[in-house]
Order: structure tokens, then C-alpha cells, then sequence
């Protein structure tokens, strides 16, 4: 499963695709099962040069509980800032965060090793 994310350019923020709308929460994010769809989408939104800073896919999975990013840098990415718990998304709570907090992974998805690579 994938899930897309980029930065949006006016202020930063993390956001995540849905049916062509990009969200602040990962929860909301649309989830890929299928790579055709995923790289469409991925397609789509490196046209939005305007709006993103380097929208790439990342890999999601099932965890207890809920789907979270694979890769550590995702789940924090995903949390917002993490020098107070008290800041960024994770000051919002909820099941989500909670999912987010508690999952375990990889140091490193293969999307963002590939546009590592890329660059």
C-alpha cells in the first residue's frame, strides 16, 4: 500500500492526497493498492509545481490498530513537529495519532530511497 505526501509551498505543512485534494492529517490521506493508480497520482501531483514542494509516494501498512507509514521519518513527518508533544498534529490527539505514535518500521521507505536516488 502507498499513501503520497508532500510539502505544501506557502507555509510547509505536510500534506497528504485524496481524490485530488491535499490534506493536513495522514489519517485522510487515500491509500494505493494499486501501483498504476499510485504513479498517476504521483504523476498528477508533480504538475502542481505552484502549490507542493516534491510530492513523492511513501509505503503504508497495516499496523494494530489502523495503517501508518513504514518508515520512522514518515511517522514523524506525519505527527508534526516532535520536540513537544504539545505541538504539531500530535497535540490534536485521537486514534490517529495514537496509530502513528505506537507503529514500528524501517528507517527508510523505497519511495523516498528512490527519489534519493533520482536526485
Amino acid at each position: 500500500m502507498k499513501a503520497l505526501t508532500a510539502n505544501r509551498l506557502v507555509d510547509g505543512e505536510v500534506v497528504f492526497w485524496n481524490a485530488g485534494v491535499w490534506l493536513e492529517r495522514f489519517g485522510d490521506a487515500q491509500l494505493f493498492d494499486d501501483d498504476g493508480q499510485a504513479d498517476a497520482a504521483e504523476s498528477m501531483a508533480k504538475t502542481q509545481v505552484t502549490l507542493l514542494v516534491d510530492p513523492y509516494l511513501i509505503d503504508v501498512a497495516a499496523v494494530t490498530g489502523g495503517v501508518a507509514p513504514i518508515s520512522y521519518r514518515e511517522r514523524l513527518r506525519a505527527l508534526g513537529p516532535t520536540n513537544k508533544l504539545t505541538h504539531g498534529k500530535q497535540a490534536q490527539g485521537g486514534a490517529e495519532v495514537a496509530v502513528l505514535a505506537q507503529a514500528h518500521g524501517a528507517a527508510r521507505s523505497k519511495g523516498r530511497i528512490n527519489l534519493i536516488r533520482r536526485k
